[in-house]
C-alpha cells in the first residue's frame, strides 16, 4: 500500500477513516469513559496507515489520551509506542472458581445487599483513601459530577450498622466480573475483604455459576494475594498506555 495515496479524515466527532481509492482501509475511534478519560482505538492491518491515523487522532484531541492492549500483542503495542504512548498501568486478568462460602465472617460483621445512600457515603470515603493508580481503570476518580452507583451490583460489609467494605459485581457479560473490592483503611487486615469475596463466590456457586473474572493492577499485591487464596488463575495481562501526562 502506498500511504501517500491514503487520505485521513475525521468523519464524526469520535471517528476517523483512512481511505484509498474510495475504500476504507483503516478506522480510528475515540470513546470517553465515565471517569472522564478518552480512550483511542485503531483498526487497520497496515502500519503506515496506523501511524497516520494515530497522528491525526492525537492532533485532534487534547491530552492525556489512553488505549488498552493485550500485553501479548506486540504489533499493536509497537504501533502505539511509535505514536508516543507509554505504559501507565498493567492489569492482570484472573478467572476465579466459585464454591461454597468458606471464608469466616469477622465478629460483628454482616454481609448484605447494598442500599444507595450508605453505599454512596462509603464510596466517597473510599475514594478519599484509595491509591487510585493501583485500582481498576473503571473506578478511577470520577470527573463527571455525581458518581453513578447501582446498588444492585454491590455487596457490602456492615460493622455495628456502618458500611465498611464493598464488592462490585458486574453481570453484563456471559461471565460475571468482579470490578472492585475495597475496605476502609481503618478496617483492613481484619478479614472483611476475604469475607466479602467468599460470600459472593458462595452465592454465585449456589446460583449455578462456575467462575468469575477479575482484573487486578499488578502493583496491588494485597488484592493479588486475596484472589490467589481462592485459587484464582492468571489468564492474561492488559497494558493501559497513555499519551501525555496522566
Amino acid at each position: 500500500m502506498n500511504s501517500l495515496l491514503v487520505s485521513i479524515s475525521r468523519v464524526a466527532e469520535n471517528q476517523w477513516h483512512a481511505v484509498e481509492n474510495d475504500l476504507v482501509v483503516g478506522r480510528g475511534h475515540a470513546s470517553r469513559r465515565l471517569d472522564g478519560r478518552t480512550f483511542l482505538s485503531i483498526d487497520t492491518w497496515d502500519d503506515s496507515v496506523f501511524d497516520r491515523l494515530a497522528t491525526a487522532m492525537l492532533t485532534d484531541h487534547g491530552e492525556p489520551v489512553y488505549t488498552v492492549v493485550d500485553e501479548g500483542d506486540r504489533a499493536l503495542t509497537s504501533g502505539w509506542e511509535r505514536a508516543g504512548f507509554t505504559t501507565w498501568r498493567r492489569e492482570r486478568e484472573y478467572v476465579v472458581p466459585t464454591g461454597p462460602a468458606s471464608a469466616p465472617i469477622p465478629a460483628g460483621v454482616v454481609i448484605t445487599a447494598a442500599e444507595e445512600e450508605p453505599l454512596r457515603e462509603l464510596d466517597r470515603a473510599l475514594r478519599a483513601e484509595i491509591d487510585w493508580p493501583t485500582m481498576p481503570a473503571e473506578v478511577l476518580p470520577w470527573q463527571g459530577g455525581s458518581v453513578p452507583l447501582d446498588p444492585s451490583k454491590y455487596t457490602v460489609a456492615k460493622l455495628h450498622g456502618q458500611y465498611v467494605g464493598l464488592l462490585r459485581l458486574a453481570t453484563y457479560t456471559r461471565q460475571p466480573r468482579i470490578g472492585l473490592i475495597a475496605v476502609l483503611a481503618s478496617r483492613q487486615h481484619q478479614g472483611i475483604g476475604r469475607a466479602l469475596l467468599g460470600q459472593v463466590l458462595g452465592d454465585l456457586h449456589h446460583a449455578g455459576t462456575g467462575s468469575v473474572a477479575a482484573e487486578v493492577n499488578e502493583t496491588n499485591t494485597a488484592a493479588i494475594a486475596l484472589f490467589q487464596g481462592f485459587q484464582a488463575r492468571h489468564t492474561n495481562t492488559n497494558l493501559e498506555l497513555v499519551h501525555g501526562k496522566a
